[in-house]
């Protein structure tokens, strides 16, 4: 039988706590392993999708079920193409990425317009056409931030790609 000392099991217990701390911290932290999960964008993306997934209305009198089937299909294409977007950007080089979250802002602008095309066709009523403005309206506020803040750090000029978003169109429309 091994007898250990009253030393060696201090150093044991010491180092058996110092163990456990360790991997206790490591759990603690909760960093994802896909780069884009941590992006504040995806996130709301995320909930947008879920969001429209769950509130979409199954059934209009406005048009026949085919053209019903169509608009949903292809605005939850536009919804999760944010995302994807988003998500397939984050792994790229930053000049790659800046290209992609353009993609995914110019799927934010398809998503008005379908909210616009399904409240229309009663699939949204007024409380859900809000909804999806407002999230949307924030969706390319982050995006256009985050775009600003890539090309500052990459030395990209940003005169020449304005923000068509935050632009006034009556003035701009005397500008052409």
């Amino acid at each position: 039988m091994l007898t250990t000392s009253p030393y060696m099991k201090k150093k044991y217990l010491c180092h058996f706590k110092t163990l456990n701390t360790i991997i206790m911290n490591e759990q603690d932290i909760n960093v994802s392993f896909f780069r884009f999960e941590d992006l504040r964008i995806y996130a709301k993306a995320m909930d947008y999708i879920t969001w429209l997934y769950e509130r979409i209305s199954t059934s209009s009198p406005m048009c026949d079920e085919k053209n019903l089937i169509f608009l949903k299909e292809s605005f939850q294409k536009s919804a999760n193409n944010i995302a994807l977007n988003t998500a397939e950007g984050s792994s790229r080089s930053k000049t790659q990425f800046l290209y992609y979250l353009k993609m995914a802002k110019s799927s934010v602008r398809e998503c008005v317009v379908y909210t616009e095309l399904a409240y229309r066709m009663q699939l949204l009523d007024d409380d859900a056409k809000v909804y999806s403005r407002t999230q949307l309206m924030e969706l390319t506020k982050m995006i256009g931030s985050l775009i600003a803040s890539l090309q500052r750090s990459a030395g990209v000029s940003t005169h020449s790609d304005r923000d068509d978003d935050l632009l006034d169109p009556i003035s701009d429309i005397d500008s052409l």
